[in-house]
């Protein structure tokens, strides 16, 4: 039995990483821009038509930041699948709830309605902590995210905070934790539709495509590219994954770090416009005939 069970498990770790084959040109590209980055940087890079891969610290785990907000968003769907959360329902607010910030919920006051669905909606597209707190306690707490995580073969992606038993982890990584592969993995599932169900995969894609802050990744693509993305940022960590689709392009790709020596917060942090440059160089490769730049006054309005 224990044979078997080992059997299944290098099964299921070998379909998980399926023999990728590497675009060595984007590969060396890509090398040449992190090369002189103050920090730990990992990459991941994924054309969803050829299925070859970019592998820069791919599998380094990493601290999520707020991109943590994506298995919170699993484990709220996970939910509303089971029929234990509807995902229109009333909900109400109590002061308890409250992290303090610039969050749009945190300005609630006591007994205020408000629906799970807008709760959803501020965690993903304001990455609003004190909803995202919230969910993360309907969704049965990280030991049951990270359950559910564990079942799809992830094995670095796991919410930290609130979560007993991974007090350690928390200290060293903050909410959550991640490596660029697997956060990529997660988007490239989710679009899919693998996720929890086809249809709870169309909705969370959905909430993925409202992302307020699209001045550092998501500014060097088109406006009317398809893009779904989360970001994160904390200290000296800045983070960001995106899959994108345009005309012929479609591929995913997660930038995470940490450690970082610039730990600023204006547009010019060493690892946002490192970020900006990785997307525009990708947005080139995968669509060249695109003949797309940003507007050379946009930064009026970053």
């Amino acid at each position: 039995m224990k044979r078997i069970l080992v059997l299944c498990a290098l099964v299921s770790s070998h379909l998980f990483v399926t023999a990728q084959k590497v675009d060595k040109k984007l590969q060396q590209q890509l090398e040449v821009l992190v090369k002189d980055f103050k920090g730990d940087i990992g990459v991941y890079v994924k054309d969803l038509h050829s299925n070859k891969v970019v592998n820069i610290n791919a599998d380094t785990v990493f601290p999520t930041a707020s991109m943590v907000k994506v298995p919170i968003l699993v484990g709220v769907m996970d939910k509303i699948n089971r029929g234990e959360l509807q995902y229109h329902q009333p909900l109400t607010y109590r002061d308890s709830l409250l992290y303090e910030g610039e969050d749009i919920l945190g300005s609630f006051k006591q007994d205020e309605k408000i629906q799970l669905s807008k709760v959803m909606m501020l965690m993903l597209t304001t990455s609003d902590n004190t909803a995202s707190l919230w969910l993360q306690s309907l969704a049965g707490k990280g030991t049951r995210i990270n359950e559910i995580l564990d079942s799809m073969g992830f094995v670095n992606t796991r919410v930290n905070s609130r979560t007993p038993g991974r007090e350690a982890n928390r200290s060293q990584y903050g909410w959550g934790q991640s490596s660029p592969k697997e956060m990529a993995s997660l988007f490239e599932k989710i679009y899919k539709g693998e996720v929890i169900s086809n249809a709870a995969s169309d909705k969370m894609l959905r909430l993925l495509n409202r992302n307020y802050y699209d001045e550092v990744a998501i500014s060097q693509l088109p406006p009317n590219a398809l893009v779904y993305s989360k970001n994160g940022a904390v200290n000296q960590t800045r983070n960001e994954t995106l899959l994108v689709k345009g005309n012929k392009a479609e591929y995913v790709f997660c930038i995470m770090s940490k450690n970082n020596q610039d730990s600023s917060w204006n547009n010019e942090n060493e690892a946002w416009v490192l970020t900006r440059k990785i997307s525009q160089l990708l947005w080139n490769y995968y669509e060249p005939k695109s003949k797309w730049t940003p507007a050379v006054d946009a930064s009026k309005f970053d």
